[in-house]
Order: C-alpha cells, then structure tokens, then sequence
C-alpha cells in the first residue's frame, strides 16, 4: 500500500512526524513523503527533519514563490506528474496552506482518495487564504480526521457525510507528549538567550495581514516593544517579518529578536514562558498543550475551544492597548478542558488508512 504525503510549511512537519511515526509501525505500508518546498530555508524546513528524526522527503518541489494564486498554481503543476508517477493508493495533507489545497486538488482530480488531517475547522472569516484552504480541501477530501467535535459539527453543518469523519484527536497533541522530554534533555536555547523559566513573554509575528499592512505591524511592534519594558519579550523572527520590518526601517531596541528556531528549541521557549503572544494557529495550541496562557493578535481564531475555555484572548492588531491586554493576560490561565485526545491520534489515523486501503 502507497501513501504519498505532500508537506509545505513548518507546522506540517511537526504534525507528520508522530503520523511517520505510526504509520512505519504498520507492516505493508509505504510511505512517500512530497515537499513543496512552500517553507525552504534550513531554519523553516531542513532542521525538523533532523530534529525529529524523519526519513528526508523523496521530492522536493522548491516552490517557494509569495503570492497565493502563483504558488499553488505552480505547486500543482508540479505535484501532478509526482503523484502520476507514485500512483499512490491514498493521498494525505495536513491543515491549511497552499500545499494542503494544491496537494488535494491534485489528487481529486486524478481520482486519488484524499486523507485531510485536522479537517473541520473553522475561522469563519473568509478573507484567510487558509479559510479558503480548509473549506476546499475538506470538500474534496474522502476521509477526514478531526480533533474534536467542534470541528466534527462545522462538517456536518456543510452536509458532509458522517461516514467520512473520524474524530480521532489532535495529531499536535501527539507531537507535544512525544518530543517534550527531548526539548528538556537537548534544548540549550533559554540558557544560550540568557532566559529564566517563567521569566519571559514569547511572540510570533508572521501572517500576512498583519506583516503586510505597515500601520497593523508598527502596531504590534510598538505594543511588544511597550510590553518590554515590563518582562523580556523574545521574538523568532519569521523571514516575511524580517523583511517587512526592513522595508519600513524599522529597528526593534526592546524586544529580543532571534533567529527562527527549530522544534525541540521552540518547544523549550513556549513550555518556559511566562506568556504566548502569536498569530499562528499552532502556537496558539501548543502553548495550551503546556499550560501557557495565550494572546492571539488577530480578529478571530479556528481555536474557539481554547478561547472559550479562558486560554487563549482574542486582540484585534488593529486595536489600541494592545499592551495593556497582553499584561493583563499573564497568570490568566483557563479551564481545565480535554478534547483534543488521549495522545493516540497518529496510531489511530495508520490504523484507519489502513484498513480503508
């Protein structure tokens, strides 16, 4: 049995790997990994597959191109030949970028199954390219493995069929119990940044609406570079935030700017922070997954559970304070909640592949 996985960016290669992971557990299976090549550099792409101990990807598309419409245009130009060649017996995609859509559009149209991972979920705001992503690839996928019954629901609601949805758990959440004791034993990075447990804000800038538009990111910038003057504010600086913030001529004096960090590095940032300020999805769950408050600075999140349940504040970019909600949010920890798993979403999802294929 073939299973030909196509990844792009940096959160799919951390929810691929405890997947790998089961699926090499399962005889008979093989599997073959496709990169788009959407995150390329060796902070954003190489470095996990070294991390987390993942066989190297048999393709590499390198289409790393920055508007929507070209880059998935470009990326299923090139997938198509691929998978021709694979002839796998089902296709899998993760999540919500470019490379999910081009990778599931591909294969519906060459009649492949399609196998969505953390299908179902939903911002409900249709001005996200990645909104646009989940709701196209979920209606074209055969398969669709959720994390949990919100996202269950939002299928059902758009009258897709029960026989099709697998709530199986949160493959993230996997990935959290299965690297945290590594980031402990091989993560030097607080240490080398000169950091204490508890003692720091973590922030992640990276989306397109709010490093594309100059007055939303001086913004953020300017609140972070506020929130500084009260606890250390440390910043991976995303390749798109870099260079937006260089075509402004904008230099940060108060927040500690590094370099992209790797998995088990960023796991031993978030599980140490005292706060998480992000706009990325996957930040906003892994730092629930330790036990981290969060402000997401966007206007919405697919994450409703993690808001409603008192982790995780939604700021608007736009709006004033931004300071003084990100302070008011340290120590605001929420409700205990369980739902996205026991752990075993990956085990789950090999097992279910397999016995559909």
């Amino acid at each position: 049995m073939k299973i030909a996985v196509v990844v792009g960016a940096r959160p799919q290669f951390i929810k691929l790997a405890p997947v790998s992971k089961a699926l090499s557990s399962i005889e008979g299976i093989q599997e073959i990994l496709i990169h788009t090549g959407q995150h390329y550099d060796k902070s954003m792409s190489g470095v996990f597959f070294d991390e987390l101990d993942m066989t190297k990807p048999e393709f590499n598309l390198s289409v790393n191109l920055s508007g929507h419409g070209a880059m998935t245009g470009l990326m299923m130009q090139k997938l198509e030949p691929v998978i021709q060649e694979i002839k796998p017996d089902v296709l899998v995609v993760f999540g919500d970028t470019n490379s999910t859509l081009a990778g599931a559009l591909v294969a519906a149209k060459l009649h492949i199954p399609v196998a969505h991972i953390e299908a179902g979920l939903r911002s409900f705001n249709q001005m996200m390219p990645e909104e646009i992503n989940r709701v196209l690839t979920d209606h074209v996928s055969d398969l669709l493995f959720t994390t949990s019954d919100e996202a269950v629901q939002n299928l059902r609601n758009e009258n897709i069929s029960n026989d099709k949805i697998f709530n199986v758990g949160d493959v993230m959440y996997d990935a959290a119990l299965q690297f945290r004791e590594s980031a402990k034993e091989k993560s030097n990075v607080l240490s080398a940044l000169g950091l204490s447990g508890k003692g720091y804000i973590l922030a992640t800038i990276h989306r397109a609406e709010n490093t594309d538009s100059p007055n939303i990111l001086s913004n953020i910038v300017d609140s972070l570079e506020a929130v500084a003057k009260h606890y250390p504010v440390v910043l991976p600086l995303h390749p798109r935030t870099a260079a937006r913030l260089s075509e402004m001529g904008r230099q940060l004096n108060n927040v500690q700017t590094i370099e992209p960090v790797g998995y088990l590095d960023m796991v031993a940032l978030e599980s140490n922070s005292l706060l998480v300020v992000t706009d990325s999805g996957g930040v906003q769950k892994e730092a629930y997954f330790y036990g981290v408050p969060c402000v997401t600075l966007r206007t919405e999140t697919e994450w409703v559970e993690l808001v409603d349940s008192g982790w995780n504040k939604i700021v608007p970019p736009s709006e004033p304070d931004i300071e003084g909600k990100i302070l008011s949010a340290i120590g605001s920890k929420g409700d205990p909640i369980e739902i996205y798993g026991d752990g075993s979403a990956s085990k789950q999802i090999a097992r279910i592949l397999a016995s559909k294929f």
